[in-house]
């Protein structure tokens, strides 16, 4: 079964996507840098919206676009945002960090986990940042510290996704964490990367047709 996630930049489109029987929501704003958090009342809404219905929402966490090396305050400022994204209702998470060398920052998403408080959490596009020959030992420690799904191009965003390489690394997770393929997904060729793949995830602002 595909498993389709539609990237909304704040509600508007929400109800729409709804209507195609989306399964996933991930709620942003500012798509033009990359996604930042939206604002505690579109969180709200979209979780009442969302209530009543089989489709998922997942707010992404991120304080501003850039990098993804965070400092003390914008990682407050990160805590304090799950806390109330949690208080609106979300029901996932989506956020990542990085040191200034490409790794995870461990310190940082031990942190945050904390904060998530259990709701299943998704490690974002930041993954694509870390060099290829650490990336599967990357994956083994997002699975450790509970991560529950890692959102990945395979490359930077302005190639063409790499099916090869996310076939290569869920194969490596091996069911223990789920991989979403994003980044010039569609609903035209959603279907096709999935099977190229092997992950039923896929992840795009035109994965359905509104």
């Amino acid at each position: 079964m595909l498993i389709r996630e539609f990237c909304a930049e704040n509600f508007t489109d929400i109800p729409a996507a709804v209507a195609t029987g989306v399964e996933r929501i991930e709620l942003c704003d500012n798509l033009a840098v990359g996604g930042t958090t939206p604002s505690y009342a579109v969180i709200q809404e979209s979780a009442a919206y969302l209530k009543d219905s089989k489709t998922s929402l997942a707010t992404m966490i991120r304080p501003r676009g850039g990098d993804f090396v965070y400092h003390d305050i914008e990682l407050r400022i990160m805590e304090l945002d799950i806390l109330k994204a949690i208080e609106a209702g979300t029901s996932e998470l989506v956020f990542g960090a990085l040191t200034p060398d490409y790794d995870l920052d461990l310190e940082a998403l031990e942190t945050l986990m904390i904060a998530s408080q259990g709701l299943p959490v998704t490690f974002h596009m930041a993954f694509d940042a870390i060099p290829d020959d650490r990336q599967k030992a990357a994956l083994d420690t997002l699975v450790t510290l509970g991560f529950d799904k890692v959102l990945l191009h395979g490359g930077p965003l302005d190639t063409p996704i790499n099916t090869d390489k996310i076939a290569q690394l869920v194969a490596h997770a091996n069911g223990r964490i789920q991989i979403l393929a994003g980044g010039g997904v569609s609903a035209d060729n959603a279907q096709t990367i999935a099977n190229q793949t092997g992950s039923p995830y896929v992840h795009g602002t035109r994965i359905v047709d509104l």
